[in-house]
């Protein structure tokens, strides 16, 4: 069973830059697929970010490719990610997230282990 906790979250000002930590244990990290995923107040949560197990695979959403950058380090079983110019509508509960599929993708049903969220806060 794997297990994921996250740390990082906070409350910090538009602009700002914040780095999350995702630290695996319970399993081979270098073998799962490993995702940022988010939740703003009454909204369903979404992909932010995945890296493969092959770390140079990473793929981001979209509207935060450019801001947002993930990264892993295999020797400590941590994922990363890094956001930039943090902006007031980046306000929401980050995931971290484990696959064992080579490619999941973007949707969180193929994610099979889950963290319990830290908390990140931009005020205007």
């Amino acid at each position: 069973q794997v297990q994921l906790v996250e740390s990082g979250g906070g409350l910090v000002q538009a602009g700002d830059s914040l780095r999350l930590s995702c630290a695996a244990s319970g399993g081979i990290f270098n073998s799962l697929t490993m995702a940022w995923f988010r939740q703003a107040p009454g909204k369903e949560r979404e992909f932010v970010a995945g890296v493969g197990r092959n770390i140079a695979g990473t793929f981001y959403a979209e509207s935060l490719k450019g801001r947002f950058t993930i990264s892993r380090d295999n020797d400590k079983n941590t994922v990363f990610l890094q956001m930039n110019t943090l902006k007031p509508e980046d306000t929401a509960d980050y995931y971290c997230a484990a696959a064992v599929l080579a490619y999941p993708g973007t949707s969180a049903k193929f994610y099979q282990y889950w963290g319990q969220g830290t908390q990140i806060t931009v005020s205007s």
